[in-house]
């Protein structure tokens, strides 16, 4: 049986590098897409090079760098068969008090929400094909209100996105499945919970692994995971 083929959006660290790095010891390829062209590179050679990784620039907000990431994987690899749509930002937010910018508000929101839509769009096509699987990484953020966050708002809205590509995907062979991390060490944690229980990336990865390794005729729709002693509001 032909490898599976992993196209990872925010692959050059966090649950993104961590994704990558077991997919490949599980002996699938992976396409690692994002912006930090240096570090990109580097975890591809340490994954083995072409053989099983390849780095692709893209900002996951430019519509054409996402279709050229998904025509890379095709044309490197011949086939697509799991997308981890995973790049993300947080930036503190206020409703009231000065937090961030409006300008940062509109950076986290096409990162976070319009990035994975585009994301599903220019795989889809290439995941019908080999009846895959599109994975889109949310938070606990977007199951619990968080007053004046901004970034949970947008993890709302993926939480919607992924039901209603579930919705229009279903008969078509392509599982969805929605991963909801709590908190977890991937570096954009503020200061005020520095000392609180967090996951390390390599947990979601395993979870990640975990829906895509289920039978065809198994979809996991959602995943919530927290690390053990967080309080479930948080």
């Amino acid at each position: 049986m032909e490898h599976r083929v992993f196209l990872i959006t925010g692959a050059s660290s966090g649950i993104g590098e961590a994704t990558a790095r077991l997919a490949v010891e599980e002996g699938h390829r992976v396409v690692l897409a994002g912006r930090r062209r240096e570090l990109l590179e580097r975890l591809a050679a340490e994954l083995g090079g072409p053989e099983r990784a390849l780095p692709v620039t893209c900002d996951v907000t430019e519509w054409d760098q996402v279709r050229a990431a998904v025509a890379h994987t095709l044309e490197a690899y011949g086939r697509l068969d799991v997308a981890l749509a995973n790049a993300g930002v947080a930036t503190p937010t206020s409703f009231l008090d000065e937090k961030g910018t409006p300008e940062d508000w509109r950076t986290m929101v096409l990162t976070n929400v319009y990035g994975p839509a585009i994301t599903a769009r220019a795989t889809l096509p290439a995941l019908r094909e080999t009846n895959g699987h599109f994975v889109v990484t949310g938070s606990v953020a977007g199951r619990i209100p968080t007053p004046g966050s901004v970034y949970s708002a947008t993890k709302w809205a993926v939480t919607g996105l992924a039901q209603n590509l579930r919705g229009e995907l279903a008969g078509t062979g392509v599982r969805v499945t929605l991963i909801q991390p709590g908190l977890t060490d991937t570096g954009l944690i503020g200061p005020g919970r520095a000392d609180h229980a967090k996951l390390d990336p390599a947990d979601v990865a395993r979870t990640v692994l975990f829906a895509v390794n289920q039978p065809p005729g198994v979809d996991i729709n959602e995943i919530v995971v927290r690390p053990a002693g967080q309080v479930w509001h948080r």
